[in-house]
């Protein structure tokens, strides 16, 4: 028996990491068209025919988990992901990332603005949205659909492939790649729209890669299907005392430690991603810089956590502390929102901001993630990521819709001013940046109790992830 484990594919150090390449790889197209448009809010803003303002973006931004808050997507991809399997749920949904993504390229086109297939139906519900922003907002959220389930699906590939090893470094790997993807839609987007400023063209480009994403996940697939020819996880299915049941999912609720990574986790990821959308367009308004300059700044974000996360994951894996971690992470962020918020608008904040925000980015995932399967069982581990990434999906939802409604509110006018090139016309992000604080204050909170409860059960979320 022993033998027989030490020929399975997860214990060859060279067919873990090509998986992790090949899924990571995966991960960073999706990641990456998740941002496309990011950097480019001025351009959208600018563009009459479009006629999109701060509202409707942070509509479209939040649009991302629609579908996966209010019809309960994310629970049914994890319910999926435990009864079906990796390959299978991969499949789909990395596919329906495609599938959205092509609708969204859709309704940022001409053929669509001036006529197009479905405007007339969707300019007549929900005046204060153009028929751009809706059609725009439903290919997001059918994105937004797959690219949360391939992520779960990804993270419950890394635990199959890397448990009782470098799980942490995997993962912290994993998401560094990822955050490439985000690092390429901020520093090319606007390059590629170009001085003509063709929104449309740096999101064809996302779509292409999100294809080839697609092709490296089906690669991987035949690697997992031979693992579990050799661990025998292909006839596993037909053994009841191992199969998941839909009852599971209740004892998530009942779990306080999960519980509270799960509010961790909806509360930093909403001070984060959320901000992200709005990051280059807070350069350009309250800094002053111009819309690539705040792009690339933007950028550093992600350019910090893919060199910091592997960092961390390998501390993680070798000395643990995870808990702790979690806890001076979230304290960074809050110094940093606070910075943006009330700090001097110069080109050294902005910086700085940003480095030390990745630093915090990288500190919080790298130590949460790993520490899930410590808490829960594996049978229903797709599960439990699935429950977390839907109450994150909340505060990926409800935060950048508020925070454009929040920008509309403070600044009457401006987008009008800004559209017909008012000079010196700018948003004022005080207010927006405060509700970032908030967010991370009582993310704060939710750590330091995550901590007390490892102290008293005993999960192991101070201790070191490779066992030895």
């Amino acid at each position: 028996m022993t033998e027989k484990i030490k020929q399975t594919l997860s214990e060859s150090k060279t067919a873990r990491w090509v998986v992790l390449a090949l899924i990571s790889f995966t991960m960073l197209t999706g990641y990456l068209f998740a941002d496309v448009l990011s950097p480019l809010k001025p351009m959208l803003l600018e563009n009459a025919s479009l006629d999109w303002n701060n509202s409707s973006y942070g509509f479209f931004t939040g649009a991302y988990s629609l579908f996966n808050v209010f019809f309960l997507f994310l629970i049914i991809g994890g319910v999926i992901l435990d009864k079906l399997g990796i390959r299978f749920t991969g499949t789909v949904f990395i596919s329906l990332m495609v599938v959205g993504a092509l609708i969204n390229y859709y309704a940022l086109t001409d053929a669509f603005v001036s006529g197009g297939f479905g405007y007339e139906f969707l300019g007549s519900f929900f005046p204060n949205y153009s028929p751009s922003v809706k059609m725009a907002a439903f290919g997001y959220a059918i994105f937004g659909v797959g690219v949360e389930i391939a992520g779960i699906t990804v993270s419950k590939t890394i635990v199959k492939w890397f448990k009782g090893k470098e799980m942490a470094l995997a993962m912290g790997l994993e998401m560094a790649t990822a955050r490439f993807g985000m690092l390429g839609a901020f520093w090319f987007s606007t390059r590629v729209a170009g001085a003509e400023k063709i929104i449309t063209r740096p999101v064809a480009f996302a779509i292409l890669l999100l294809v080839i994403g697609l092709l490296t996940f089906l690669v991987y697939t035949i690697m997992d299907v031979k693992l579990d020819k050799q661990t025998g996880d292909d006839v596993k299915v037909t053994e009841p005392e191992d199969e998941f049941k839909i009852s599971d999912i209740g004892k998530l609720f009942t779990n306080r430690a999960f519980m509270y990574i799960a509010m961790l986790c909806v509360l930093f990821y909403a001070a984060v991603f959320p901000f992200m959308k709005y990051a280059a367009d807070l350069f350009v308004n309250r800094f002053g810089t111009s819309v690539d300059q705040g792009a690339f700044i933007a950028g550093l974000l992600p350019l910090g956590t893919m060199a910091l996360t592997p960092l961390f994951g390998t501390f993680l894996d070798k000395k643990g502390k995870g808990a702790s971690i979690m806890i001076f992470g979230s304290i960074l962020l809050i110094i940093v929102h606070l910075a943006f918020a009330l700090a001097p608008a110069t080109t050294f904040v902005a910086w700085a901001g940003m480095i030390v925000l990745g630093i915090g980015f990288s500190l919080v995932p790298a130590s949460m993630w790993p520490s899930v399967p410590k808490i829960v069982e594996d049978r229903y581990l797709g599960s439990a990521f699935a429950v977390i990434f839907m109450i994150q999906n909340i505060g990926l939802m409800v935060i950048p819709m508020l925070i454009g409604w929040v920008l509309d509110k403070v600044n009457p006018g401006v987008t009008a001013q800004i559209q017909q090139g008012v000079e010196g016309a700018h948003y004022n992000y005080t207010i927006p940046m405060l509700v970032f604080v908030a967010c991370g204050v009582l993310a704060l909170l939710f750590a330091f109790l995550l901590k007390a409860e490892d102290r008293k059960k005993g999960y192991g979320l101070e201790l070191p992830n490779i066992q030895k």
